[in-house]
Protein backbone atom coordinates (compact mmCIF):
# COMPACT_ATOMS: atom_id res chain seq x y z
CA UNK A 1 0.00 0.00 0.00
CA UNK A 2 0.94 2.98 -0.36
CA UNK A 3 1.44 6.29 2.13
CA UNK A 4 -1.93 7.89 0.81
CA UNK A 5 -3.77 4.57 -0.37
CA UNK A 6 -3.32 3.44 4.01
CA UNK A 7 -3.88 7.08 4.90
CA UNK A 8 -7.67 6.47 3.26
CA UNK A 9 -8.10 3.07 4.64
CA UNK A 10 -7.32 4.31 7.99
CA UNK A 11 -9.52 6.83 7.53
CA UNK A 12 -12.12 4.40 6.44
CA UNK A 13 -11.63 1.96 9.18
CA UNK A 14 -11.89 4.62 11.83
CA UNK A 15 -15.15 5.70 10.32
CA UNK A 16 -16.86 2.53 11.09
CA UNK A 17 -15.58 2.18 14.55
CA UNK A 18 -18.71 3.98 16.71
CA UNK A 19 -18.04 6.03 18.89
CA UNK A 20 -19.37 8.84 21.61
CA UNK A 21 -19.04 12.01 20.64
CA UNK A 22 -17.65 14.79 23.61
CA UNK A 23 -16.58 18.24 24.08
CA UNK A 24 -13.49 18.96 26.06
CA UNK A 25 -12.88 21.84 27.80
CA UNK A 26 -10.96 23.81 30.27
CA UNK A 27 -10.86 27.20 31.76
CA UNK A 28 -7.88 29.97 31.52
CA UNK A 29 -8.25 32.89 33.10
CA UNK A 30 -11.86 32.50 33.82
CA UNK A 31 -12.84 31.93 30.06
CA UNK A 32 -13.88 28.72 29.03
CA UNK A 33 -12.50 26.91 25.77
CA UNK A 34 -13.41 23.54 24.34
CA UNK A 35 -13.67 21.43 21.60
CA UNK A 36 -15.00 18.64 19.88
CA UNK A 37 -13.39 15.24 20.49
CA UNK A 38 -14.40 11.83 19.98
CA UNK A 39 -10.95 10.33 20.88
CA UNK A 40 -11.68 9.25 24.45
CA UNK A 41 -12.13 6.35 26.76
CA UNK A 42 -11.09 5.32 30.49
CA UNK A 43 -7.95 4.16 31.17
CA UNK A 44 -7.95 2.90 34.77
CA UNK A 45 -10.69 2.32 37.38
CA UNK A 46 -7.95 2.13 40.17
CA UNK A 47 -7.18 5.09 39.95
CA UNK A 48 -10.16 6.46 38.33
CA UNK A 49 -7.71 7.80 35.25
CA UNK A 50 -9.04 8.59 31.27
CA UNK A 51 -7.49 9.79 28.43
CA UNK A 52 -8.42 12.17 25.38
CA UNK A 53 -6.28 12.40 22.26
CA UNK A 54 -6.24 16.37 20.92
CA UNK A 55 -4.66 17.44 17.30
CA UNK A 56 -1.88 19.37 17.94
CA UNK A 57 -3.38 22.36 14.86
CA UNK A 58 -6.60 22.94 16.78
CA UNK A 59 -7.17 26.25 18.15
CA UNK A 60 -7.85 25.10 21.57
CA UNK A 61 -4.80 22.75 22.01
CA UNK A 62 -2.59 25.23 23.51
CA UNK A 63 -5.55 25.97 25.95
CA UNK A 64 -5.44 22.61 26.77
CA UNK A 65 -2.13 21.94 26.64
CA UNK A 66 -1.58 24.60 29.28
CA UNK A 67 -4.25 23.68 31.87
CA UNK A 68 -3.94 20.69 34.62
CA UNK A 69 -7.91 20.41 34.69
CA UNK A 70 -10.24 19.74 32.30
CA UNK A 71 -13.63 18.79 31.74
CA UNK A 72 -15.40 15.93 29.24
CA UNK A 73 -19.38 16.07 28.29
CA UNK A 74 -20.59 13.60 26.72
CA UNK A 75 -22.61 14.79 24.46
CA UNK A 76 -26.77 13.83 24.84
CA UNK A 77 -27.92 12.08 21.64
CA UNK A 78 -30.50 15.38 21.23
CA UNK A 79 -27.09 18.02 21.29
CA UNK A 80 -26.10 17.02 17.91
CA UNK A 81 -25.87 21.24 17.48
CA UNK A 82 -23.43 21.46 20.03
CA UNK A 83 -21.14 19.62 18.15
CA UNK A 84 -21.54 22.22 15.21
CA UNK A 85 -20.78 24.77 17.46
CA UNK A 86 -17.81 22.86 18.78
CA UNK A 87 -16.67 22.36 15.26
CA UNK A 88 -16.28 25.63 14.30
CA UNK A 89 -12.31 27.55 14.97
CA UNK A 90 -12.01 31.30 16.41
CA UNK A 91 -15.68 31.82 17.44
CA UNK A 92 -16.89 32.09 21.17
CA UNK A 93 -18.26 28.64 21.58
CA UNK A 94 -19.29 28.89 25.64
CA UNK A 95 -21.52 31.67 24.21
CA UNK A 96 -23.90 29.03 22.20
CA UNK A 97 -24.40 26.92 24.25
CA UNK A 98 -26.23 26.44 27.95
CA UNK A 99 -22.98 25.26 30.26
CA UNK A 100 -21.96 25.41 34.08
CA UNK A 101 -18.37 25.67 35.92
CA UNK A 102 -18.08 21.96 37.50
CA UNK A 103 -16.71 21.02 40.45
CA UNK A 104 -12.96 21.86 39.81
CA UNK A 105 -13.91 24.89 37.25
CA UNK A 106 -13.96 23.17 34.01
CA UNK A 107 -17.00 24.27 31.85
CA UNK A 108 -19.40 21.66 31.24
CA UNK A 109 -22.04 21.25 28.69
CA UNK A 110 -25.51 21.40 30.39
CA UNK A 111 -27.75 18.37 29.22
CA UNK A 112 -24.57 15.76 28.37
CA UNK A 113 -25.85 12.25 28.82
CA UNK A 114 -22.28 12.29 31.43
CA UNK A 115 -19.79 14.29 32.64
CA UNK A 116 -16.45 14.16 34.41
CA UNK A 117 -13.61 16.53 35.59
CA UNK A 118 -9.68 15.08 35.52
CA UNK A 119 -6.69 16.49 36.77
CA UNK A 120 -4.01 16.35 34.09
CA UNK A 121 -0.97 13.98 34.83
CA UNK A 122 1.11 13.31 31.50
CA UNK A 123 1.19 14.60 28.23
CA UNK A 124 2.49 12.64 25.56
CA UNK A 125 2.98 13.73 22.16
CA UNK A 126 2.31 11.26 19.77
CA UNK A 127 2.26 11.91 15.68
CA UNK A 128 0.01 15.01 14.84
CA UNK A 129 -1.48 14.77 18.30
CA UNK A 130 -1.03 15.24 21.95
CA UNK A 131 -2.73 12.44 24.41
CA UNK A 132 -3.94 13.83 27.81
CA UNK A 133 -4.25 11.12 30.88
CA UNK A 134 -5.49 12.10 33.96
CA UNK A 135 -6.89 11.16 37.29
CA UNK A 136 -11.02 11.60 37.28
CA UNK A 137 -11.92 14.05 39.98
CA UNK A 138 -15.68 14.39 39.77
CA UNK A 139 -17.86 12.46 37.52
CA UNK A 140 -21.95 11.95 36.83
CA UNK A 141 -24.31 10.63 34.15
CA UNK A 142 -27.89 11.36 33.51
CA UNK A 143 -28.93 8.16 31.87
CA UNK A 144 -29.96 10.54 28.73
CA UNK A 145 -28.98 8.23 25.66
CA UNK A 146 -25.44 9.81 24.27
CA UNK A 147 -24.74 10.76 20.68
CA UNK A 148 -23.27 8.42 18.78
CA UNK A 149 -20.63 9.30 16.00
CA UNK A 150 -19.90 6.55 12.87
CA UNK A 151 -18.95 7.33 9.28
CA UNK A 152 -20.38 10.69 8.40
CA UNK A 153 -23.55 10.81 10.11
CA UNK A 154 -24.26 11.02 14.01
CA UNK A 155 -27.49 8.38 15.43
CA UNK A 156 -28.83 8.03 18.87
CA UNK A 157 -27.74 5.41 21.34
CA UNK A 158 -31.09 4.29 20.70
CA UNK A 159 -30.26 2.29 18.12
Amino acid sequence: MTGIELTDALKGFHRSFPTGVTIVSTSVDGSPFGLAVNAFCSVSLDPPMVMVCVKATSSTYDKLFSGDRLGVSILAHDQGQVVGVFSKPGIDKFAQVKWSAGETGAPLIDGASAQLEFRVTSRILAGTHAIFVGEVTHAGFSGTPPLIYVGEASSTGDS
